[in-house]
């Protein structure tokens, strides 16, 4: 058996993508960095890294302690999941977005824009389904990924417009309510 399946790694880290939705939180990301002067994309990656990667590890061991399951966790997540790419398809705001504070630091960009509660729970949700390295490269993918549009915000503005933008966000809202979908019938047995 392979020590990495390229399957699995394509699947969890276009998963990842949608879900973090680097590219929907662009406007987000210009408007702190606005507020803010400046975005240090090597820290908010970094701590996006190991936020992600603690969790997928230390996440199994917080459900035991409160005694939920994964496949519980997994349905809950299925849901958070749904109601995020209905969000995202429909342009309407289920989650409460607090106010947006005068400097950015690791908090609010790292955590809860990037690294937040639909992505800690899409991690566990995803341990359920795929090998933890297969998971790993995903994450570090993603992270690549959310570096190189960090330090890149204003050239994919300009690049995409606000037109490509939303359809971005639309397509990867799609993909997002198939995923949630799919986790909810495998862990219900539907």
């Amino acid at each position: 058996m392979d020590i990495f399946n390229v399957k699995e790694i394509i699947s969890v880290t276009m998963i990842l993508f949608a879900i973090i939705d680097i590219m929907g939180a662009i406007p987000v990301i210009i408007e702190l960095r606005q507020k803010a002067g400046h975005i240090q994309s090597e820290k908010a990656s970094v701590a996006v890294l190991i936020l992600m990667v603690g969790f997928l590890y230390a996440g199994n061991g917080l459900l035991s302690l409160i005694g939920i399951d994964i496949a519980s966790f997994a349905i809950a997540g299925s849901l958070v999941i749904f109601f995020i790419a209905m969000e995202m398809i429909l342009g309407i705001k289920f989650f409460k977005e607090d106010d947006v504070p005068d400097t950015v630091s690791i908090v609010p960009l790292a955590f809860p824009l990037i690294a937040g509660a639909g992505t800690m729970t899409t991690l566990l949700s995803l341990k359920s389904q795929y090998q933890t390295q297969n998971i790993i490269v995903g994450i570090v993918l993603n992270t690549l990924f959310v570096y190189l549009v960090l330090k890149n915000v204003k050239w994919l503005e300009k690049l995409l417009g606000k037109t490509g933008v939303s359809i971005l966000r639309k397509a990867f809202g799609v993909i997002l309510l198939a995923i949630a979908i799919k986790l909810f019938r495998s862990n219900t047995h539907l």
